[in-house]
């Protein structure tokens, strides 16, 4: 018999998050941890930590939309992920919101007949990427820049 003491308390909104994300990666392939990280340029370990209500470790914001592609979440996963995520953070989506809008490239690369040799080209490609993503803060400066000459 549980004692009142010992009854479960409502998880904390960042635990309610962290347990959706749980069950979805736990309801995917096996790999999608290590494709997830190799995805957000982070170690298996760093998706424990985001995964695990035990680790105050936050899901960072920018990752979100990738997490979301890379686990295949359902309209309402994603829905449900989202309302959680904001009851943690709040303010925190609106500033990604605000921010500069994201596109989707697909590049197809050709099967080097190697899981190493494709390995190393995907991390290729996911490095420029992220290269690319790195210019946004010196575009958005050049961009202040340029219409405060125009004035």
């Amino acid at each position: 018999m549980t004692s009142p003491e010992t009854l479960p308390t409502d998880p904390s909104p960042l635990a309610a998050y962290k347990a959706i994300l749980r069950a979805i990666i736990e309801n995917r392939p096996s790999g999608t941890r290590q494709r997830l990280a190799e995805a957000i340029g982070k170690n298996r370990s760093f998706i424990s930590q985001i995964i695990s209500p035990a680790y105050a470790t936050p899901v960072p914001v920018q990752h979100l939309e990738t997490i979301f592609h890379v686990c295949h979440f359902a309209p309402r996963e994603r829905q449900a992920f989202l309302n959680a995520y904001r009851a943690a953070h709040p303010g925190r989506l609106e500033v990604v919101d605000a921010g500069r809008p994201m596109r989707r490239l697909v590049v197809e690369l050709p099967d080097f007949g190697s899981a190493n040799l494709n390995a190393r080209a995907d991390h290729i490609v996911l490095g420029v990427a992220r290269g690319l993503v790195s210019l946004i803060p010196a575009a958005a400066d050049e961009e202040a820049d340029a219409q405060g000459e125009s004035l």
